[in-house]
Order: C-alpha cells, then structure tokens, then sequence
C-alpha cells in the first residue's frame, strides 16, 4: 500500500513538472517575442522619470526582469525644445517594427500601421511586460492614462504650454502632460477619447494628479532593436 502511493506520488510529481516545463516554455517563447509593453508600474515619482534617460533605464528593467533584457527598450515619449536642445518624437525613437505584446501577439507591423487605425491596439492586446491588461474604465483603480506627450503620430508638440512635465523632470502639482488611454475608452464617443497616445493633458505631474484624471504614471515601452 505505501509502495503503491509512493509511486502515485511520484506520478503526481512528474505531471506537475510537466505542467511547468510547458508553462515555462510558453512564457519563455512569449518573452522572446516581446517587443512592446505598457509599464506595469511607473518610477514612482508621478510625471518625474528621470527624463527620457530615466524612463529607457525603467523600460530596460521591467524587460530584463520579464526576461526581455537582451534587448535595446526605449520609452514611447516625446519631449519639446528648450534649454539648448532639439525636440524628440516618441517615433523616432522605437525603431522601424513589428512590435509583439507579451503574448506574442502582432500590434503592429511598422510605424505606419502602428499609427493608423490598423494597429491592433485594445485593452486586451496594451499589456504589462508581465502580460497583463491594464486597468482601464469601469475597473478600480482606472489606470489608462498613459504619458506620451506626443499627439496622435507620435510627435512632440510645438506649443508654449506644457506638454511633457517639463521633458520628464516635473513631480509637482504645476504643469502637464499629454496621455493616451491603453483601453481606446474615454467619457466622450470623440475619437480623441479612444486614442492610445493622444487623448488629452493630464491635471498635473504628481502621482495624486496623475490619479485624478485615472492614471498612474505609466507608459509605454518598445523594443528599438
């Protein structure tokens, strides 16, 4: 009899590493794949990332901790001229595509499909580098303000007012920044509500403002090569 349950023990132990072998595996091909994300958490300081040299290092370690570190991530922002330097889009600096979420599933092909309405850009395909959605309407807390400071073709803007928490360097209350919504959905049927980087200035830099509006200082990241 104790022989007998040894050996179904050892079954049982056997089918479960198997189990985790393929779960691994999967996980494994999925990461390998990765090529863009949606920041599962921000650095912590509201619209303050440590400027775009901060959030590429943010973007590098969320991959490497996801297993995608073998990569060159570079954070989807764009920042606006001042202080002696050029203006920087958020698209010339994610390289040329395709881009895969975690899932390695398509979002987009090339620059041209990622910013037109064939990209395949939802709730359910904008994932963490952990593979999950983000908060979005409707759940609590609402988290799909994305900071992007970009409008719709991931341009910076060419405007006095703020749109960048200061190229990244704001925490504060004063200020703003530009969002996209990761779930496509807002309060109005406007397309600008259902736009993944251009939808409309934050109330704020701080993590409380940030939050007011239904946000968390997150953003995007994309495997430039």
């Amino acid at each position: 009899m104790q022989r007998k349950t040894i050996s179904s023990l050892t079954a049982l132990a056997l089918v479960a590493a198997g189990l985790s072998s393929v779960s691994l595996a999967q996980q494994k091909s999925a990461d390998k794949k990765m090529s863009f994300f949606a920041t599962s958490a921000g650095p912590g300081k509201g619209a303050d990332l440590g400027g775009l040299a901060g959030a590429d290092t943010h973007c590098q370690g969320l991959a490497k901790a996801a297993g995608a570190g073998n990569r060159t991530w570079r954070a989807y922002l764009s920042t606006v001229e001042g202080g002696g330097k050029k203006a920087v889009n958020a698209s010339d600096r994610i390289g040329k595509g395709p881009w895969y979420n975690a899932k390695g599933e398509l979002i987009a092909k090339n620059l041209d499909d990622l910013h037109s309405d064939q990209a395949k850009l939802t709730k359910q395909t904008i994932l963490t580098e952990k593979g999950q959605m983000v908060n979005g309407r409707g759940d609590t807390p609402n988290m799909h303000d994305i900071l992007t400071g970009s409008d719709s073709q991931g341009r910076a803007f060419q405007v006095a007012s703020d749109t960048t928490c200061g190229n990244w360097t704001k925490s504060s209350a004063d200020g703003s920044a530009n969002l996209g919504h990761s779930d496509r959905t807002g309060l109005s049927e406007h397309l600008a509500a259902k736009s993944w980087n251009h939808t409309h200035a934050s109330r704020g830099c701080n993590p409380e403002g940030l939050r007011s509006s239904g946000g968390a200082g997150l953003f995007y990241c994309f495997a430039a090569k």
